[in-house]
């Protein structure tokens, strides 16, 4: 009777014990995946310039074109491992995150904090520069899961944080969905209600209809025509750079250069600067009065007598 008893609770402790174990490593799991899964933001605005893998596979991380002194943000909170200046790297800053991952951010114009400073997610942590081994001013992005080595055996592919993009892509900083990926026919918040009444008017003399053909990219179509990705995104009401086979994009055609794509920072004042116009010609070429707004990929006539 006694053994029988000592058996059954015995049973009873090593079944306790398995399902302790059980919910433990899934806690264990699950708070792991919180700290690798999603809450990134991009660190920078600009246009993919090259990829990671690339250079027969040296290129350990992506290359974000941008103009110079355009700002830097942290990707995630963290805590500064390195900030110097290097041969290679030029001004560069390491984060270390408290998920065990680090993130790289080379090529800087200028740095703007130092090693050991604590730093927010989407805090400005220098701007876009050329220094360094660098053929143009674009910020190289690394992100190592696990700290930086030297041979880089601990690079992944930033993609792998967030979703894949593509040479040629315009991207936003301070986003956890960096490509803005909305529906083709969507419009951005904030744009007047009017540009959709506008929408009909696109196809002129001067635009041409394209159809979408299978495995083609917003990029090669773009190149296809002498023009930007942001320009046929423009065309087209949108921000996102997914396409489908099948679908119909208006192409603008000449007068490229009559026209100015609002971007982000852009005031009436400077537009006008660019374009050797003063703001009186430029209201009046776009039939605007000194209470509208302009927004972002907005289309500007900017010559007279266009």
């Amino acid at each position: 009777m006694l053994l029988d008893y000592l058996r059954r609770f015995l049973i009873v402790f090593l079944l306790a014990l398995c399902v302790s174990i059980m919910f433990l490593t899934g806690k264990e799991v699950k708070a792991m995946a919180n700290e690798t899964d999603g809450g990134w933001i991009f660190p920078v605005e600009g246009v993919i310039t090259d990829l990671y893998g690339t250079r027969s596979g040296t290129h350990k991380g992506m290359d974000i074109g941008g103009n110079i002194g355009s700002p830097v943000y942290a990707a995630a909170e963290g805590i500064v491992s390195k900030s110097y200046y290097s041969e290679s790297y030029g001004h560069v800053v390491f984060i270390s995150h408290k998920n065990g991952y680090e993130t790289v951010y080379a090529h800087l114009n200028e740095r703007g904090v130092s090693e050991e400073q604590r730093v927010s997610q989407g805090q400005q942590i220098g701007s876009v520069g050329s220094t360094g081994r660098s053929t143009g001013a674009h910020l190289h992005f690394e992100v190592h899961r696990g700290g930086w080595t030297l041979n880089k055996i601990n690079a992944i592919d930033p993609f792998e944080l967030f979703g894949q993009g593509e040479i040629g892509q315009l991207v936003f900083a301070k986003e956890q969905d960096p490509y803005q990926t909305i529906e083709a026919s969507g419009h951005m918040n904030g744009v007047p209600e009017q540009r959709h009444d506008q929408k009909s008017n696109l196809v002129t003399e001067t635009h041409v209809i394209h159809t979408v053909k299978k495995n083609e990219t917003l990029w090669g179509i773009s190149k296809q025509y002498g023009l930007t990705v942001e320009e046929v995104k423009a065309s087209n009401d949108t921000r996102s750079s997914h396409i489908e086979a099948g679908q119909r994009l208006v192409i603008p055609q000449g007068g490229k250069e009559e026209e100015y794509i609002v971007k982000p920072g852009d005031t009436l004042y400077s537009i006008a600067e660019k374009n050797s116009l003063n703001l009186t010609e430029l209201r009046t070429l776009n039939g605007l009065d000194t209470k509208d707004t302009i927004y972002p990929l907005q289309r500007l006539r900017v010559k007279r007598g266009s």
